[in-house]
């Protein structure tokens, strides 16, 4: 009996000092050298699951550098290059520096894009406005075996479609016509009898910078009487609106058309500019 108690009381004595170190807290050890990143990416703390599933986020494209403050990169660098090179080729095949003048003793006045031809005449006004916008129909014509690339481009010519007035000194309205160039007759002018352009609609409307009255009558001839439409034909012809005006009126257009695309580019490569 004594010696099993003994025995026990031996046992409880080592039990003791066990249990008192195993409820001392141990001090977080720092991390290995090899581990700082991961103790950096976790916040300073020790690394655990959070820590080791958390990434860097990915790294942008670096921007060329630029004290600008502007954004640029190697797109826009390459896109201003070739731009360049554009308008150079541009300018290569530019057929007038100045724009070319109309016969007839017309008047020009140039708005961006819009321009207005101005003729008075035995007390009448007339004026010619058109727009350069969308003014180059589109091309379908199929290069033809044997020719060079750069025969193989046709040649863009601007027709746009034009608004005649005319208005009398003595009258408070103004006679209207719109006029347009069909696809199938530009260039078949020196034909005997032939119209390079048409008469779309007529109409009256108030004199000078009077706003558009779009109740007023307007007359489509699409199904107006033969007749009726060559007198209009020969009306215009009589105030200095013929084959000749028309054709000169599409150099004209085709010569403000190619300035204002040069000009275009030439804005376009400032804006996109990489230095």
């Amino acid at each position: 009996m004594l010696l099993a108690r003994a025995l026990r009381c031996a046992t409880a004595a080592l039990r003791r000092p066990l249990q008192a170190r195993a409820l001392q807290p141990r001090p977080l050890a720092a991390p290995p050298a090899s581990a700082r990143s991961l103790w950096l990416l976790g916040g300073g703390q020790a690394p655990g699951p959070a820590g080791l599933l958390r990434r860097a986020p990915a790294p942008a494209p670096a921007p060329l550098s630029c004290r600008c403050g502007r954004l640029h990169t190697e797109g826009d660098k390459a896109f201003a290059e070739f731009l360049m090179d554009e308008i150079k080729e541009e300018k290569k095949i530019q057929k007038h520096q100045s724009l070319p003048k109309m016969s007839g003793g017309w008047e020009l006045s140039v708005h961006g894009t819009e321009a207005k031809l101005l003729r008075k005449v035995a007390g009448e006004t007339i004026t010619v406005s058109f727009n350069i916008n969308n003014s180059i129909p589109p091309s379908f014509d199929e290069p033809q075996e044997g020719q060079k690339p750069e025969e193989q481009e046709p040649e863009l010519t601007s027709t746009p479609n034009f608004v005649v007035e005319v208005m009398k000194d003595d009258t408070k309205q103004t006679l209207v016509l719109d006029c347009h160039y069909p696809d199938d007759e530009v260039g078949h002018g020196d034909e005997e009898d032939s119209d390079i352009f048409s008469i779309q609609e007529v109409s009256f409307q108030p004199p000078g910078d009077s706003e558009w009255r779009e109740n007023n009558y307007t007359l489509n001839t699409d199904s107006l009487d033969w007749a009726l439409y060559d007198h209009m034909m020969d009306f215009l012809a009589d105030r200095g609106v013929d084959n000749t005006f028309a054709d000169e009126l599409i150099a004209l257009s085709t010569a403000l058309e190619h300035k204002e695309y040069i000009q275009f580019l030439e804005d376009l490569k400032q804006f996109v500019k990489c230095q």
